[in-house]
């Protein structure tokens, strides 16, 4: 468990990289006319925030990062339901579901599934956000 719980750190950590990299950590939405943007924004600020509370739980301790998933998905679907642009909202929603999917196995320590929507989010995320 603990070696999945440390690659999962490794992976999110690496996420944010891309995350930045994609355009959903730097430039939001160049759609205009709707709140894209916003959205955009605040889908970084809930990433950024998972990433800072996710890093002070100890690796030995994954189960822990079951209620800091679980509130990100809840902030994810939030977003997808104030999203004007259909799919930005279509890719929030995913997101939101697989987050919630990856919570359960998370909360045993399998970091599998987590890792697994982590390293997706940039692309699925950043597209809809460019």
């Amino acid at each position: 468990m603990r070696h999945g719980a440390v690659r999962a750190v490794r992976v999110l950590a690496g996420g944010v990289l891309v995350l930045g990299a994609s355009g959903l950590l730097t430039g939001c939405g160049l759609l205009g006319g709707d709140n894209t943007d916003q959205i955009c924004a605040d889908t970084k600020k809930a990433f950024q925030q998972y990433m800072t509370q996710v890093r002070s739980v100890s690796a030995a301790e994954p189960g822990q990062w079951r209620q800091p998933t679980e509130q990100l998905a809840g902030r994810v679907d939030g977003l997808a339901g104030k999203a004007e642009d259909a799919a930005l909202k279509k890719a929030l929603k995913a997101e939101a579901d697989g987050l919630r999917k990856a919570a359960a196995g998370i909360g045993t320590g399998d970091a599998a599934q987590l890792n697994g929507v982590m390293t997706g989010t940039p692309q699925r995320i950043g597209k809809a956000c460019s």
